[in-house]
């Protein structure tokens, strides 16, 4: 094999860095024995899910738990889903992965049975989990078998995809010519997959399963956003696939989005993740703040609104608290894309979570919501009147967008009356 080649250069590189972030590595090319055996304790090569390491990740994660209750996780997680979309069946696995599965365990008695959460990923503590990577992996879908380069395993379920190029070859060829490939021939393998990356060494992208290639981003920094922007495979694995970001990612920063054409699924970029886990970090520290988390700064079109979701979601599911967010545009076609990004979301359910007018604002705030969606402008009083208080709650969270016009004005300070204990 030539010392030019992809396996030299980008390959084992690659399998070097994931070794050293605390992957198990093992080549799969050889997988299956001359007596058939598969060294990753598969029955065939149409399975993707490692069963051989799921059922004692289940076990490991929930002490206590019958055999039955493992049983019907397993069935449940790899059941034939072929005859839904892709992007519906990763969805459906995700919110799997992600909540856990239910599953009924009939009474000892008989008499009765009793619903238990089976959980497949411990979020919390990323060293209980089981993290594999397998070079060279074969999978075998209804008519072709095709090897991909890597697949990162967590606990025997495949969330990572690689998909690697020699260095001297356009990275877009990985997409149009073999990731398009791998998607129509072993899409079983996609119904699990967290994100996809794409790189030949020196550029590399990362995406969710359903994006074009247009939709594939860079991931320049690991870590401050001070540090220099490096567009390199390293950069792009230790950003994303050290273990606690990549349960990071999958868990706080993947969403599925109902757009014109249907669903879709994101995966939040590098300066999302960075901005949004540098506010959490604000929040913990809220006491001593004074009202206070900080500014997000983006450009236009680099998308404040899932910034937003992240963070809101990712603090409701991680933080503590009756958290209430309240969200501040001065314009009202921004109000409307805004609240409907969340709710395509999923984010927000409630129909009455966007103020109409003033009063209906103060009625919301002084109320109990997840979410709060108005305009500035609903902050204004008759004749100059003092705004009244609505709530000294200190668990709101006001965030503001493109609201910079009006934010140091009477309207700004009517809400901070009205909020005294807000942070913003």
């Amino acid at each position: 094999m030539s010392e030019y080649s992809e396996d030299n250069l980008v390959e084992q590189p690659a399998i070097g860095l994931f070794s050293e972030l605390g992957w198990e590595t093992v080549n799969g090319f050889h997988e299956f024995d001359s007596s058939g055996k598969s060294i990753l304790g598969r029955d065939a090569k149409t399975e993707v899910v490692l069963k051989s390491r799921l059922r004692p990740a289940l076990e490991r994660l929930n002490p206590g738990l019958p055999q039955e209750a493992f049983d019907q996780a397993m069935e449940e997680l790899t059941q034939d889903r072929s005859a839904m979309a892709p992007v519906q069946a990763n969805r459906e696995i995700y919110e799997l992965i992600k909540e856990g599965i239910r599953v009924k365990i009939p009474a000892p008695d008989g008499q009765g049975e009793t619903v238990e959460t089976v959980r497949l990923m411990d979020w919390n503590t990323p060293g209980n989990n089981d993290f594999l990577l397998v070079n060279q992996f074969w999978i075998t879908g209804e008519m072709y078998t095709r090897r991909a380069d890597l697949v990162g395993f967590v606990n025997g379920i495949p969330l990572l995809f690689v998909e690697l190029k020699a260095t001297h070859a356009r990275l877009e060829d990985a997409y149009n010519k073999n990731l398009r490939d791998y998607k129509d021939t072993i899409p079983q393998l996609f119904w699990y997959n967290a994100f996809i990356i794409l790189s030949n060494g020196s550029r590399s992208r990362i995406g969710g399963m359903s994006v074009s290639w247009e939709h594939f981003a860079e991931w320049k920094k690991i870590n401050s956003e001070g540090e220099e922007g490096v567009v390199s495979l390293e950069t792009m694995i230790r950003g994303t696939c050290d273990p606690a970001r990549l349960l990071d990612l999958m868990e706080n920063f993947t969403l599925f989005m109902e757009v014109q054409g249907g669903l879709i699924k994101l995966l939040a970029r590098n300066h999302q993740y960075l901005g949004v886990n540098n506010a959490i970090e604000a929040l913990k520290d809220i006491k001593h703040r004074a009202g206070k988390l900080g500014v997000f700064w983006h450009t236009q079109g680099s998308g404040k609104s899932v910034s937003m979701i992240c963070f809101a979601q990712k603090v409701l599911r991680n933080v503590p608290g009756n958290w209430t967010f309240v969200v501040i545009t001065d314009r009202q076609e921004l109000d409307s894309q805004i609240y409907k990004n969340f709710a395509a979301a999923g984010a927000v359910t409630e129909k009455e979570a966007q103020a109409t007018s003033s009063q209906h604002l103060r009625q919301l705030l002084s109320e109990d919501h997840r979410y709060v969606f108005t305009l500035i402008h609903k902050f204004r009083t008759e004749k100059g009147e003092p705004h009244p208080v609505l709530s000294k709650r200190d668990d709101i969270i006001v965030i503001t967008d493109e609201a910079h016009r009006s934010q140091y004005d009477t309207l700004a300070m009517n809400m901070r009356t009205a909020l005294p204990n807000a942070s913003f």
